[in-house]
């Protein structure tokens, strides 16, 4: 294969969007050099000064009052973003994308977010010949991912390929290929090296993450956890919560030589290879990274709407369980300290999965690319730029 350019669209609402337009990027670049992948969030870039607020407004939203994002997101499920929206978004926000297209010229482009998505489609109704590849990051498929202009889909599970059908989507244009993750969570490490790497011990450990946010769960079910750090390692990553970093250090509590408490990480990998247990928002890369680990899972707090449906399908296929009640973790405390065979075969179920297979959603992008068999716009290749590698 020649060079092939592909523009990977993303937004910043929430890390996993862009998280995964980088997993899939990273992804194609290690198994075929020759393709070019360039990341972008399309209206942060257009709007750096806009586009931040806005974010911040829905994070806010997010944590404060879930219940209305639920509420907004069951009212829209169904329906794709009308031609009027479109042309707001287009007007007020993205008024420059056709020129950034035209720029850099790309064979292909791929959308991980529904707004992009919806601008990109709205340029190809308007005579853009790019292929427009969307990848859902979800596993349910809400409505605003869905438009004509859209050339292929690729989707995380059946079920999704399924709900595609049912708007009127023809099969042949979905692709169940799993979310992507980066090649880091291809492959396990050798946990003895990683214990003396992250200066750790070799015991039961659990593994808490707060989403790329730093959302945390309650008190209650924090401070349970903390009391059996005797026998549990504990390692908290709150994103880029900072003040939830500072309180939980100065916090008496959390003193104990088995108790780590950390911001932002970019070696997630690892900390889930020498982890026993994650517990987690379900936002659908974190549910797809830990499932790829073969680590199982305790799902806390799902925000209505997509949130619940990841956490429905990963506690369906075995691979989770939802952390209701102070029992639950309990439960899973007292296994891990006495080295339950329960807890292994979680691990061990997740290998079978189809979804499962880390690197499939990049070879399958690949083949389409290859079958595809684009002509160049030219010689030179973008610079990829890995900033979540």
């Amino acid at each position: 294969m020649k060079y092939t350019r592909v523009l990977l669209f993303s937004e910043g609402f929430g890390t996993g969007h862009t998280q995964a337009a980088y997993a899939l990027a990273k992804g194609m670049q290690q198994m075929c050099p020759d393709v070019h992948c360039r990341v972008m969030e399309l209206g942060h870039f257009l709007n750096p000064t806009v586009a931040p607020m806005i974010q911040s407004a829905y994070r806010k939203t997010v944590s404060e009052h879930p219940q209305l994002v639920g509420k907004l997101y069951r009212s829209g499920y169904a329906k794709s973003l009308n031609r009027l929206t479109r042309l707001m978004l287009h007007r007020i926000f993205y008024a420059q994308a056709e020129r950034v297209i035209e720029q850099l010229k790309p064979d292909v482009i791929i959308c991980t977010h529904p707004i992009p998505n919806a601008v990109v489609s709205r340029l190809k109704r308007q005579g853009l010949p790019t292929p427009l590849y969307t990848l859902i990051t979800d596993y349910d498929a809400h409505g605003t991912w869905v438009n004509p202009e859209v050339d292929q889909y690729l989707v995380s599970t059946p079920h999704v390929k399924n709900l595609l059908m049912q708007r009127g989507v023809e099969p042949e244009y979905i692709h169940v290929t799993g979310i992507p993750v980066h090649p880091k969570f291809w492959e396990r490490r050798c946990r003895e090296q990683l214990h003396a790497e992250l200066h750790i011990k070799d015991m039961p450990t659990i593994l808490i993450m707060g989403g790329g946010w730093g959302l945390i769960f309650n008190q209650e079910l924090t401070r349970i956890l903390a009391r059996r750090a005797d026998d549990i390692q504990l390692i908290f990553c709150m994103g880029d919560n900072e003040k939830q970093v500072a309180d939980m250090r100065e916090d008496p509590l959390f003193r104990h030589p088995h108790i780590h408490v950390f911001g932002y990480r970019d070696d997630i990998h690892k900390l889930m290879d020498v982890s026993d247990l994650l517990i987690t928002k379900p936002g659908g890369m974190t549910c797809t990274e830990g499932a790829a680990k073969g680590i199982p899972m305790l799902f806390y707090e799902p925000i209505p709407g997509q949130e619940e449906e990841n956490c429905q399908y990963f506690v369906s296929q075995g691979l989770g369980e939802v952390l209701d009640s102070p029992a639950v973790i309990h439960k899973w405390l007292d296994m891990l300290a006495h080295r339950d065979k329960h807890a292994a075969e979680y691990r061990n179920r997740a290998v079978t999965l189809p979804i499962v297979t880390p690197s499939r959603c990049a070879s399958h992008v690949l083949a389409l690319l290859e079958d595809r068999a684009a002509e160049p716009y030219g010689d030179m290749p973008y610079t990829f730029t890995a900033d979540n590698s």
